[in-house]
């Protein structure tokens, strides 16, 4: 068994934390996750920090905050046309392919910013007028020499890929559904990357990025829909925050079959790898992650979506498994989105080339059985980040810890507002605490300014909060 180990790392797009089978959270199936999960480490308390595609892509890549990886917002046609993964951006993909690995990434990428010529090819303008999906080119990849990706295709039923070096105009277009299709590239990936790692000694790293669980729902195959059909929505939306007689609830109960659907289609493909993974006589010299880029509200506080700081979107699974090396078991580890990169790099042993400008912490020596050199100790909380009422600003930073919730909004021209959530007595968030519990919201702000600081986060709350902490020391 190597000390050097290959990477599977699987994302799913807004897959939820409670949607794993073997937590009893919600009534989905999950078989294979719920198998890898008893052989792995199970961080029931990861966060997306900023929950929503791009940003988190970005933060799970680069290891740096939105201020400094260039993607504060979803990468569209309609945000700024300087927001993108920027291509001199060290990312943890980067230092594995200068180390000579064998890196590849299938699915969505959602990282680059589009351009007109994404208007014509691809998935073309949307309804709402704006191009999500766009082509990397190969300067962009960050050291991925395998490429079968799009940007954002929502197409689940009919996907589409730019496969190599083609150039945008020669798209590979798909009738499959995206999971199983990328799932059939990944084994072959898999199959050939295991030859040449035992003939070449050759270590690998592959992506593989599904976009279902995404909507649009009615894109999952018939043959996972009756599952869950028929069922009564109350037995398939089970927490109590969720506001029956809403408009959002009315629609989370036509979309949790679906998304349920869906979230059982993906499981079936991770099966699908992990049997490859035994097969090829791998899975003791791989690490597997499996994890998402947020997750979904379905009807919670009365939201259907993400990009909100409730738990539903915020927290997601995060699993990983390395047999012999990863102790298997439940973890509360603070693990946020920017923490993913250089705890790979700790993992796979290349914490000595980590890029300097890498924010996140690494917390393989809290995972590794052995410990691991010079690591980050266990976090006390894990930041939030996202937007206000207005349209691109992020005025919203929050903080996460293992007891409390601290939500702090700077809309301009107005004093903060702050929501203060006890997750122990409260963890569905339904009733702010904050004028409750004055001493809490105090020494969590005071932490959210140490985390702000760390991270050298530019939001123009942060000296406001300080006077506050200041004018209530005075009191």
């Amino acid at each position: 068994m190597t000390a050097a180990p290959n990477l599977l790392f699987v994302i799913a797009d807004q897959w939820r934390a409670g949607a794993l089978g073997f937590l009893g959270e919600d009534p989905v199936l999950t078989p294979a996750l719920d198998e890898l999960a008893s052989r792995s480490r199970v961080l029931t308390d990861a966060v997306s920090t900023y929950p929503v595609c791009s940003p988190c892509r970005a933060m799970l890549m680069s290891g740096q905050y939105p201020h400094r990886n260039g993607v504060p917002f979803n990468v569209n046609s309609a945000t700024a046309p300087d927001v993108g993964l920027r291509p001199e951006t060290r990312c943890w993909s980067d230092v594995l392919s200068d180390a000579g690995f064998a890196l590849g990434y299938i699915g969505k990428w959602h990282l680059e910013a589009p351009v007109d010529d994404d208007a014509v090819y691809g998935e073309g303008r949307r309804d709402d007028g704006k191009v999500w999906d766009a082509y990397t080119p190969p300067e962009h990849r960050h050291g991925f020499d395998f490429w079968y990706s799009h940007g954002c295709c929502d197409n689940h039923a009919q996907p589409h890929f730019w496969v190599g070096d083609a150039p945008r105009e020669e798209v590979l277009r798909v009738d499959q559904w995206s999971a199983e299709h990328e799932t059939d590239v990944a084994v072959d990936y898999l199959r050939t990357a295991a030859r040449h790692y035992r003939e070449r000694a050759q270590r690998f790293a592959l992506v593989l990025s599904y976009n279902p669980p995404h909507q649009p729902f009615d894109h999952v195959p018939d043959r996972y829909r009756g599952r869950y059909e028929g069922r009564d929505p109350r037995d398939l939306l089970r927490r109590p925050n969720v506001d029956w007689g809403t408009p959002a609830a009315a629609e989370a109960a036509d979309a949790a079959p679906l998304y349920y659907a869906a979230i059982t289609g993906v499981d079936e493909q991770i099966g699908r790898l992990l049997a490859v993974l035994d097969d090829e006589g791998l899975t003791g010299d791989t690490i597997v992650v499996f994890t998402s880029d947020h997750g979904m509200q379905l009807g919670s506080h009365g939201l259907v979506y993400k990009n909100v700081p409730y738990e539903e979107s915020m927290r997601v699974p995060f699993l990983v498994s390395w047999p012999g090396h990863i102790e298997p078991g439940h973890d509360d580890l603070l693990l946020g989105s920017p923490d993913v990169a250089a705890t790979l790099l700790g993992l796979l042993g290349q914490a000595g080339n980590r890029p300097p400008a890498m924010q996140g912490r690494d917390l393989s020596g809290q995972l590794l059985t052995a410990g691991g050199p010079e690591t980050a100790g266990r976090p006390e909380a894990a930041l939030y980040i996202g937007p206000g009422r207005e349209n691109l600003r992020l005025d919203v930073r929050g903080l996460r810890t293992r007891t409390h919730k601290l939500i702090v909004e700077a809309p301009p021209g107005e004093p903060l507002r702050h929501r203060l959530f006890d997750l122990v007595a409260d963890p569905y968030e339904r009733t702010d605490v904050a004028g409750d519990q004055p001493d809490v919201v105090a020494s969590t702000a005071e932490l959210l300014c140490r985390e702000l600081d760390r991270t050298g986060d530019p939001w123009p709350g942060r000296r406001k909060v300080e006077q506050e902490l200041v004018a209530r020391s005075h009191r």
